[in-house]
């Protein structure tokens, strides 16, 4: 009985003690080390004790992290992975080390990183991700790190900062980010206001320079000049656009987003219709009405036209095109958004459909927009209100638009005869 009782301490010492066999496991200052640098490991080694705190994996040849990667250690509050080949750390290798304050992964190739497992690392002071091929942070990366106190960034490839990217670090005293090849435009005047108004430590701050454009290269962004910036803002126009318009059957309903900001925004039609949504990064045809060759189009003309100058043609509209129109206008600095609601009536026969009585029934509720003296009046933040009136009256007249510059009249822009009657109602 007592070589069975002897037997059993000593497998489970053992146990305790286990530790994979080209690593040095033990005790040093209270904490329980796993030493496996400078082994020429080519993946993490299973078999630790899963009381260790502090594992070092320097100086190996590990090409990547895979989920799961530290499963046995979930204890570790530092871990060594510096001089690596690691170019990929997988969702999931990181989060399970909630205990984890310090984490070094700098001098690896690292491009690809599960950037949202530092969500979990929420006890995280220490964070070393220098010399790397990282090009892009999400703005939320580091949401959940308020005791992180040193981030190293340094030599990477990082070309643009998502403004207020470093606003949760609230602990953080030293920000080490430079020799990075920043594109100096619109989108990096944040972080030069922030880098000069913030406590935090930045050295180097005259390697924290502009690659692009050409003519500001070599240019500290301590000492980058005034650029002129502006947020988008959209203005949504129609035609026809005048109360009382008379037009026939199938005509062209042609909408008109009217853009400005520095740098140019990008332009991008939301169309919601009956028949689902549709969404068009504009343009989508050339100044031919015809699909571009990178349009995800079918072959011939669209039946949305979005042109480069951001007008937006719908030929023959009728039920099917009912709906929201919206145009959303982004660049570095944010996005603005206009919309119109548009809905084809036939009076005597149902009125307005269903988008005309909720307008109507906003108006009798004192909501939403209202005539006064024959103008439009807008009562609170609603959208633009467009409908079309079908009769039965009159002999269709036609005149052709050519194609203009917003403020002209637009491609393909029919304005017929005596046959629509058409209301518009707008508020902004």
């Amino acid at each position: 009985m007592r070589e069975l009782s002897l037997l059993y301490w000593a497998v489970l010492l053992g146990l305790v003690q286990a530790c994979p066999e080209p690593c040095d496991c033990g005790e040093k200052y209270g904490f329980q080390i796993a030493d496996c640098a400078y082994r020429d490991l080519e993946a993490v080694p299973p078999g630790f004790p899963a009381n260790v705190t502090t594992l070092s994996l320097s100086a190996n040849r590990l090409p990547g992290l895979p989920k799961g990667a530290f499963r046995e250690v979930p204890l570790l509050q530092s871990l060594w992975l510096a001089h690596n080949e690691i170019r990929t750390v997988a969702a999931g290798a990181l989060a399970p080390l909630g205990h984890l304050k310090s984490l070094d992964l700098s001098h690896n190739l690292i491009s690809e990183f599960a950037w949202s497992d530092l969500h979990n690392l929420s006890a995280l002071q220490l964070l070393k991700m220098d010399s790397n091929e990282l090009a892009f942070i999400p703005r939320d990366a580091f949401r959940t790190l308020r005791a992180l106190r040193s981030l190293q960034l340094n030599h990477n490839r990082l070309h643009a900062l998502a403004e207020g990217t470093f606003a949760p670090l609230t602990a953080l005293s030293h920000l080490q980010i430079n020799d990075n090849p920043f594109d100096c435009t619109c989108g990096i005047v944040w972080f030069k206001t922030w880098a000069l108004a913030t406590a935090v430590s930045i050295p180097e701050q005259d390697n924290i320079a502009c690659t692009s454009p050409h003519v500001l290269k070599g240019t500290p962004l301590s000492r980058l000049p005034p650029l002129p910036c502006s947020a988008p803002s959209v203005q949504l126009s129609y035609q026809p656009s005048q109360d009382g318009a008379e037009l026939r059957p199938g005509f062209v309903l042609a909408l008109h987003c009217d853009v400005d900001g520095q740098p140019a925004p990008q332009l991008h039609w939301h169309i919601q219709t009956p028949s689902g949504t549709v969404e068009i990064a504009s343009p989508n045809v050339g100044t031919d009405g015809r699909a571009l060759p990178n349009a995800l189009a079918a072959r011939g003309r669209p039946r949305f036209q979005a042109f480069a100058n951001g007008s937006l043609l719908i030929p023959d509209f009728g039920k099917l095109e009912e709906g929201t129109y919206s145009c959303l206008a982004t660049n570095e600095l944010g996005s603005a958004e206009s919309s119109v609601n548009v809905a084809l009536a036939t009076p005597g026969e149902g009125g307005e459909d269903a988008l005309g009585r909720r307008f109507h029934g906003k108006a009798v509720e004192g909501k939403g927009c209202y005539t006064v003296d024959n103008e439009v009046q807008p009562s609170g933040p609603e959208d633009n209100v467009v409908i079309i009136y079908l009769s039965r009256a009159g002999p269709p007249e036609a005149a052709v638009a050519a194609e203009g510059s917003p403020g002209q009249q637009l491609p393909s822009l029919l304005l017929l005869g005596q046959s629509l009657l058409v209301l518009f109602l707008a508020c902004f």
